[in-house]
């Protein structure tokens, strides 16, 4: 797997991870379950967005995976 194949890989997991947390804090009776939920959402977040950036980064420092 290259480099720009395992970044979008990681991309979809951390993707994945926010959604299923999102549905946790939704489906959480619990208040403070609810609140632990979004803020480890919000935390995935702030993850993919700075690996968002990274691919950003690679995509125009490394000519082989522009477009990837």
């Amino acid at each position: 797997m290259t480099v720009g194949a395992d970044l979008k890989q990681c991309l979809a997991t951390i993707k994945s991870i926010e959604a299923g947390l999102s549905a946790l804090a939704i489906n959480t009776n619990a208040a403070d379950e609810q609140k632990l939920f979004h803020e480890q959402m919000l935390t995935m977040e702030e993850i993919k967005h700075d690996l968002m950036q990274r691919i950003g980064e690679v995509e125009r420092e490394e000519e082989q995976y522009k477009g990837f």
